[in-house]
């Protein structure tokens, strides 16, 4: 560790998150006063320490030094104790005034209430559900709630389920509704203690606008909408980046852009974070010195620049947060703040989570605080020791590859959480975007203060970020589809927790085993060959179509599902769906050197599954079918069935324990297990036939496209079983089954959907569930063709047509 870095704050600001962490899975209220009373032993403890005098012991030169070592230990143990008190008793607090009212129990009841308070979030909208419809969530801090004949006052923070009318509804503004109340609930049924808001709210009655937001905010408002008007002349990553850096609205992001942000470890660029604070306030700084404002103004001005800023953006609690890294980051990079950044992240820490105690278990939380701690930490150190070696005019480089390397390094163990992987592309993405990502944010902002006065002078403004913000979208893509782009890692805690040990060791260790290896260069080459040689990609491994070896391959035909399955013979196999009409299919099988199908299985009788059954009939020879029990939709089901009969294809009605087998698999269907009581508007979907695959030493969960209510049938129904692969049903809508997803224990999640469809499949929801049960996520969108390898010793590998 370099000197002038004082940690004496940072540690305890760290004590008390994790204290703060495990007080949020508390249930309440008993726990709560516990804390409350281990809080206040805390707080006094840590008053009498810093209130007894040190007893100093002279060190060998006389001068005191062990006492005051001794001393400076004692304050922090004192400020730890002060520091977790405060934390403790915030969390306390907010816990109490958050349940003191009626909803809580309202809720335990599963009550019909009115009630009426303040939107808290910006609403968002989900996928489109049957017949159309559409959901929209937004959380609500309740003031008045009246039900069952009382009317109380209250101040819980809700999470609100409605319909489309809630979309207009403003932040900050005060509505009232009608609804049903219900608990919040895990993914194992109980009830949800550690979560930010008391209760789910259902409202299907259109929100009343009682108050509007203050006058202010109705200003920023305006201000976004205006922006979003001047880009919208703009090319399609243009029009989406541009608002998404400058304010984080990512309402116009195409779902794949996002997605390959996503896997690029750039999705942080597309959100308000510390770096967009950082790079509004260091112009700000530069301008005010270009056009010779005086010193003593220029901190004032970067403070206004910063609350209007925050105002833009909205100060939610992530974008606060977001503008206390930005300031403490920015420090970070400069040399005579240096040595202040450490405490001042401390202090920010402790003060956030004071104010907002549900940022203890935020990840988003925890990836600001890891980002800041690296680039105080590391950054400028690194890119020094980069620039070393480097020629003198090349030297920004060193720096410019630091900042992302360090923020990548320290944040990998969160990452590896959610994702399951260790996206080592996430540098080079970010290394290329870096340069243009200061002049996209300019840009936006100067288009968004241009708006405010006149649209076309907002686009004209926005025009100049509109080459920057394809170049940082053109660098998502191309990354996005590059050959080993992630390492594969240990999923969950565990993984998490290996790799934060073996960062930690490479960095206490770094400067040694970098002069080892200088000292013995022979030992060096064999080490680089070996990395290299496992990194690397195999001769031929990444063409198309996939080698010998190959268990599963999901065909890409547009927004639909069509899957292919080996067997002993390379010419057969069995197909699992179609894909719509003229989708592909058949070339995917003539890819693959399928010229029979020993098995088709028609999963349901929606066109985007069985449109193309016309083609594949025409094309190649099937022995049998497997269908449905539910002819639903009608019209679709007679047709698929009279060209089954046509061809002379023997079909036989599969319900759950229906076996099929053959040479190199077999496959169980687990769902439906008849016609009767699969019914409603999404009888169609909800009767598709699930099944339990084993493809050589690859098992599959089909999941067609059933939707939350049968999947939780499935999910008892497949209780205890373990997958390797889970192909994702309707497409990654978001009406998924949380427990079932998480329960199957798969490594692999494979979404067969269309680029730039109309129903915004697959959703963001359904990604971030999918990341966080540790599945790698493939989808034909992006992917093209996907085929599943298995490996030596029982692994698997993943294949893409795109990398061909």
């Amino acid at each position: 560790m370099r000197a002038g870095l004082d940690l004496r704050l940072l540690l305890p600001a760290l004590v008390a998150w994790a204290c703060a962490a495990w007080a949020a899975g508390q249930p309440s209220p008993r726990a709560s006063v516990g804390l409350a009373g281990a809080g206040l032993v805390l707080l006094v403890s840590g008053a009498q320490i810093l209130r007894r005098p040190s007893r100093r012991t002279p060190g060998a030169d006389g001068t005191g030094g062990a006492g005051r070592r001794a001393g400076s230990w004692s304050a922090t143990v004192a400020l730890g104790a002060l520091a977790v008190a405060a934390v403790l008793a915030c969390a306390t607090a907010a816990r109490q005034v958050e349940r003191a009212g009626p909803v809580a129990d309202l809720a335990q009841q599963e009550a019909v209430a009115r009630v009426r308070g303040v939107v808290t979030t910006q609403p968002r909208a989900l996928e489109q559900g049957p017949g159309g419809t559409q959901r929209v969530v937004l959380r609500l801090r309740v003031e008045h709630v009246s039900a069952r004949g009382a009317v109380s006052r209250s101040s819980s923070p809700v999470l609100v389920f409605a319909g489309p009318e809630w979309r207009s509804v403003p932040w900050r503004g005060t509505v009232s509704t009608t609804g049903r109340l219900a608990v919040l609930r895990d993914d194992a049924g109980s009830v949800n203690t550690s979560a930010d808001v008391v209760a789910v709210l259902t409202a299907p009655s259109d929100p009343v606008l009682e108050r509007a937001p203050p006058s202010l905010l109705r200003g920023a408002d305006r201000v976004r909408a205006r922006l979003r008007a001047a880009v919208d002349p703009l090319p399609r990553d243009a029009r989406a980046l541009i608002p998404a850096l400058v304010i984080g609205d990512t309402s116009l992001t195409p779902p794949e852009l996002s997605e390959a942000m996503l896997e690029t470890g750039m999705s942080h660029l597309s959100a308000v974070s510390g770096s967009n604070v950082a790079i509004v306030l260091a112009a700000v700084v530069l301008g005010c010195r270009a056009t010779g404002v005086p010193r003593r103004w220029r901190s004032p001005l970067a403070v206004l620049a910063l609350v209007g800023f925050v105002l833009l953006c909205r100060p939610e609690p992530s974008v606060l947060r977001a503008g206390v890294m930005g300031l403490i980051g920015l420090a970070g990079l400069s040399a005579s703040r240096r040595a202040a950044t450490l405490p001042a992240l401390g202090c920010a820490v402790i003060v956030l989570l004071c104010v907002d105690p549900h940022l203890a278990r935020s990840f988003g939380f925890a990836l600001s605080v890891l980002a800041t701690l690296g680039l105080v930490i590391f950054a400028r150190p690194w890119g020094e020791a980069f620039a070393a070696r480097l020629p003198a005019r090349a030297a920004v480089l060193g720096h410019a590859v630091a900042v992302p390397l360090a923020a990548q390094v320290v944040c990998a163990p969160v990452i590896v959480l959610l994702q399951g992987d260790i996206a080592v592309v996430a540098v080079l993405a970010n290394l290329l975007a870096a340069p243009v990502v200061a002049m996209t944010t300019v840009a936006g902002v100067a288009a968004a203060l241009g708006a405010w006065v006149w649209v076309p002078l907002g686009t004209g403004l926005a025009a100049l970020g509109a080459l920057p913000a394809w170049w940082i979208g053109a660098v998502a893509r191309a990354c996005a589809a590059l050959p080993w782009g992630h390492v594969e890692w240990a999923d969950g805690a565990v993984g998490a927790w290996t790799l934060a040990v073996l960062t930690g060791l490479l960095l206490l260790t770094g400067p040694w085993l970098s002069a080892q290896l200088r000292a013995r260069r022979a030992v060096s080459a064999v080490l680089a060959c070996a990395i290299a040689a496992t990194l690397a990609p195999v001769p031929g491994a990444s063409r198309w179509p996939p080698p010998p070896g190959w268990t599963l391959v999901a065909c890409d035909v547009g927004q639909g599902d069509a899957f292919v399955l080996p067997t002993s013979s390379p010419e057969t196999a069995v197909v699992v769906d179609v894909g719509p009409p003229e989708s592909g299919i058949v070339s995917c099988l003539r890819d693959l050197g399928v010229s029979r199908v020993s098995a088709l299985v028609l999963s349901h009788y929606h066109q985007d599954h069985v449109g193309a059954l016309g083609e594949v009939l025409a094309a190649v020879e099937v022995d049998a079918a497997f269908v449905t029990p539910v002819q639903d939709p009608v019209a679709e089901a007679a047709q698929a069935l009279q060209a089954l009969e046509q061809a002379q294809v023997p079909t036989r009605v599969a319900v759950s324990g229906t076996r099929m087998s053959w040479p190199g698999g077999a496959a169980e269907v687990v769902w439906p297990p008849s016609g009767r009581g699969v019914a409603g508007e999404s009888a169609a979907n909800n009767a598709s036939l699930v099944l339990d695959v084993t493809s050589g030493p690859t098992r599959v969960l089909f999941t067609g496209d059933i939707e939350a209510e049968a999947s939780r049938r499935v999910r008892r129904l497949v209780a205890g079983r373990r997958f390797d692969v889970l192909k994702v049903a309707h497409h990654g809508s978001a009406d998924q089954d949380a427990p079932l997803v998480r329960g199957v224990g798969a490594g692999l999640a494979l979404i067969g959907v269309g680029a730039d469809n109309s129903f915004g499949h697959p959703t963001t929801a359904t990604l971030t569930l999918l990341r966080g049960a540790g599945m790698r996520v493939r989808r034909t969108d992006l992917h093209g063709h996907v085929a599943v390898l298995a490996s030596p010793g029982g692994g698997m590998s993943v294949l893409h047509a795109a990398d061909r």
